[in-house]
């Protein structure tokens, strides 16, 4: 037996010497019987001569990924990061785990900050795992055979929790879920699981698992801020139909003074003494008087939630103030799985519609040039959420008219009289585009024509009855959605604008359209006013495709971590809920 050891070491050393890798697997999932004696004696007598450490078995790591339910999702990186490492361990130098097993375990026992929850990445007991390895130290076979369990432990592990820090727990793309159609976050779990060991280099921070968007983080902290006040007790609800005006008396100022922040709490020594008080009491009667600064809280909050900042509490700012601090917390958190599912980072210049801010921000250099009101789809025609990129913009457009209008609106009176079409200003073409031709409405069969059978286009000339208005932007799409302006401004002054058929429409499109126009000398303000007072329709290329992203969030906030809150119009957020919550 001495014999045999003694032979064994003096033969790794010889190989180790000639440079050799037989004694690994190389990759395979089944490996010859003589690579199974070779990693046995390395097992056996390697170790105790202080030889390299074990390398991975595949055929172990695939049986243990495929039995585990929560790491068999992530059984491809996994391969991927071994092989990458021609199957070395990951998490162990000379036989010690790296500092970043320890980390690894701290980052994911703070999940409940990410909205996410620890249990779920405690899988594998690593910490009991790791004492074991201490006992068996001397036992080279045995260590061995534990390092990998443990390597592979601690890889699933952060696969696990990576690709739902980084992906997302509901991510639509993975279920085939067409309502999220942005482009995806593109990311290589094995890169980013080599990053973080420090192996590799990135622009991304998978190293110290930074949010790879500014604004996630700031959902984060409005998270943090949010749970510590669900601790001490979240926030009043103030009675049913309660109505407060400035300069109100009411024992319901007492409950809005807890429910707002601002230093909202304590009342000004100024307040006024008003009709309502109680004689002799003006101490009683300054705390329960609405002033001057709980009327500067409830506008901030107003806005904060979108809606008409007059200071008055009633109708849907009550209903705002009312909704359960849980509810809140369960909204950021929603909000910040949308962001995983975005990419890594956004180009330097994009243009983001968010539908339930009703607001499109144009970003130049990563910061927002501007931003402005939008309209979008109603309930029964929402705006779907998608990316993809502006290539024109439209000075005086036509607009064609959906087949759905003529079926339902139009129908019977073009079959009464098809000349009705002029007083409608508009006119029937076959054809598209230059190549289009006016034809007479009489000619065609109104009152038996179907979608199927109606070949032509029946469109709305330019001018001022006009549904698009004097501009439209165009990002060709599957869906027929693009930005445009509108006859109708008065709807822009509603808190809640949701009227259209699913495009956008703008409230300064003059603006957006001057701006994409900025580089192009031949298309200044006037010379586009005078484009489109001709009426006559005019494509206008744009140089550089840019970025469009029509996204879906209720809940952002600032770099403080200051939250703000919009209606989930489309219902979203309560199909998300189910989904990640359950």
């Amino acid at each position: 037996m001495t014999f045999l050891l003694r032979f064994t070491s003096l033969l790794w050393l010889l190989l180790a010497a000639l440079g050799s890798t037989t004694l690994a697997s190389c990759g395979s999932d089944s490996r010859s019987q003589t690579e199974t004696a070779d990693q046995a004696a390395t097992d056996s007598s390697v170790a105790r001569v202080g030889g390299p450490q074990p390398r991975m078995d595949s055929t172990q790591l695939t049986k243990a990924f495929r039995g585990e339910p929560a790491f068999k999702p992530q059984l491809l990186p996994a391969l991927r990061f071994y092989r990458d490492r021609k199957f070395q361990l990951g998490w162990f130098k000379n036989h010690e785990p790296v500092a970043q097993a320890k980390n690894i375990l701290a980052i994911i026992s703070k999940a409940a900050d990410e909205g996410l929850n620890p249990k779920d990445y405690q899988i594998k007991d690593v910490s009991k795992m790791l004492a074991e390895l201490e006992k068996v130290r001397d036992d080279s076979v045995r260590r061995n055979a534990l390092e990998r369990q443990v390597d592979i432990a601690l890889t699933g592990t952060y696969l696990k929790w990576a690709n739902d820090y980084y992906r997302g727990i509901a991510n639509p793309r993975d279920k085939k879920d067409t309502s999220w159609m942005v482009k995806p976050n593109k990311i290589k779990l094995n890169k980013a699981l080599a990053t973080f060991l420090g192996e590799r280099k990135s622009r991304y921070n998978y190293y110290e698992f930074a949010p790879l968007h500014p604004e996630y983080a700031q959902l984060k902290k409005a998270l943090a801020t949010y749970r510590a006040q669900e601790r001490t007790g979240g926030w009043p609800i103030l009675p049913a139909n309660t109505v407060l005006k400035p300069g109100q008396y009411s024992p319901a100022v007492a409950a809005l003074r807890k429910r707002l922040p601002n230093g909202a709490d304590e009342p000004m020594a100024s307040a006024p003494v008003t009709a309502g008080a109680k004689p002799g009491q003006p101490a009683a009667v300054a705390a329960l008087t609405y002033d001057p600064k709980l009327e500067m809280a409830v506008k901030q909050f107003q806005e904060d939630a979108g809606l008409k900042a007059d200071g008055i509490v009633r109708g849907e700012t009550l209903k705002q103030l009312n909704v359960p601090i849980g509810t809140r917390i369960d909204q950021l958190i929603l909000n910040m799985e949308r962001w995983r599912w975005l990419p890594k980072k956004f180009e330097p210049n994009y243009l983001l519609v968010n539908i339930p801010e009703y607001t499109l921000h144009v970003v130049e250099e990563n910061k927002e040039a501007f931003n402005m009101r939008v309209i979008v789809g109603k309930v029964l025609h929402e705006t779907p959420v998608f990316s993809d990129k502006m290539e024109y913009v439209v000075l005086a457009p036509y607009w064609n008219v959906p087949f759905s209008i003529i079926e339902n609106e139009l129908r019977d009176k073009l079959t009464a009289n098809p000349g009705y079409l002029d007083r409608l200003d508009m006119e029937v073409v076959k054809g598209y585009g230059s190549k289009a031709t006016v034809i007479d409405p009489a000619s065609v069969d109104w009152a038996n024509v179907t979608k199927e059978t109606f070949k032509y286009t029946l469109r709305r000339r330019p001018g001022p009855k006009n549904d698009l208005g004097n501009v439209k932007f165009i990002f060709p799409n599957s869906n027929d959605i693009y930005l445009h302006d509108t006859p109708h401004d008065e709807l822009f002054s509603q808190s809640s604008r949701s009227f259209s058929h699913g495009c956008v429409r703008l409230a300064e499109p003059m603006k957006l359209a001057a701006y994409l126009l900025r580089n192009r000398p031949e298309w200044d303000k006037q010379t586009i006013l005078d484009t489109i007072a001709t009426h006559r329709e005019k494509y206008i290329t744009l140089k550089e495709k840019l970025p469009v992203y029509l996204v879906y969030f209720t809940a952002w906030a600032d770099a403080s971590g200051h939250p703000h809150f919009r209606d989930d119009i489309y219902g979203l957020d309560k199909k998300l809920a189910r989904e990640y919550f359950d």
